[in-house]
């Protein structure tokens, strides 16, 4: 993968994922910052890093469309986030293993929007299910595949 740098939405994203991402950082080498509003905790390498930003509505996500440059991988299921690091020539990756793409991120888009409009009226439509081994795998699987190319 030509990524200069891996960034981490920190603040929702699985602790299992984020174990994949510390064995990853070292194996490839490649820096790996994880961006939260609170202390992250992470093992001693050179390779991670964690960034501490204000408490507030999206800080860390501005935080690393800011920082992130063309070419790197940014994990987040924030899919506003991952359409700001798309549009800046960024990979994107939710911890379920989806790679965001400019192709399918419009599409995404718009879901979240009418799911936003179906619950401020009301209606429960429920959560996203529970984050299982298959999601765990499908993650580890397409960040090979993305670090390998």
């Amino acid at each position: 993968m030509s990524s200069k740098q891996i960034w981490v939405d920190a603040d929702a994203c699985p602790n299992v994922i984020k174990e994949i991402l510390f064995r990853a950082a070292d194996r490839v080498p490649l820096m790996l910052t994880l961006v939260a509003n609170q202390p992250v905790q992470v093992p001693g390498s050179r390779n991670i890093r964690t960034v501490q930003v204000s408490g507030g509505f999206d800080v860390a996500d501005n935080y690393i469309v800011q920082q992130a440059v063309s070419g790197d991988l940014v994990i987040t299921a924030d899919i506003p986030l991952a359409s700001e690091v798309i549009d800046k020539g960024c990979l994107a990756l939710n911890p379920r293993g989806e790679l965001y793409t400019r192709e399918n991120i419009r599409q995404r888009l718009n879901m979240r929007d009418f799911l936003d409009t179906l619950r401020s009226s009301g209606v429960d439509t429920g959560g996203p299910p529970a984050f299982s081994k298959a999601d765990r795998q499908a993650f580890a699987n397409q960040l090979d595949r993305l670090l390998a190319t």
